[in-house]
């Protein structure tokens, strides 16, 4: 991750892109809002079957999707002097140590709604322990 982080800055280093011109943390994270809203209208309102078959359609699609994520994560990430990896590596902990495999198998994770999240443990009460 980091030889990835180091290219895209180099990429913008390049233009003129880095943290004294053209960039704004408000406007690369509506950027990824923007690009989560294009794939989103690929498959709006598809369930099941429908779904897969959108995704599979438009797999093009998805691949620049996740790619211009990735791309806007690594630039938020070496302009906010974040380590990718180690961030990426603190959340898989966490997620480990929220959504239990034993808990959580096949399900959802929006305590609101019945799912389990070990971080609000007092919203878990609808669930079997």
């Amino acid at each position: 991750m980091k030889s990835y982080q180091e290219q895209v800055k180099k990429f913008n280093d390049e233009r003129n892109w880095g943290t004294e011109t053209l960039w704004s943390l408000k406007d690369l994270m509506l950027n990824m809002v923007e690009e989560t809203g294009e794939a989103w209208n690929l498959i709006k309102w598809l369930q099941g079957k429908e779904l897969e078959e959108a995704v599979k359609k438009n797999k093009d699609e998805f691949e620049d999707f996740v790619g211009d994520q990735l791309y806007l994560i690594f630039k938020i990430a070496y302009l906010t002097n974040v380590d990718a990896e180690q961030a990426f590596k603190r959340s898989m902990e966490d997620h480990e140590k929220r959504f239990p495999a034993e808990k959580t198998r096949g399900k959802h994770t929006n305590v609101l709604s019945g799912g389990i999240d070990l971080k609000y443990p007092n919203q878990n009460t609808n669930q079997k322990q």
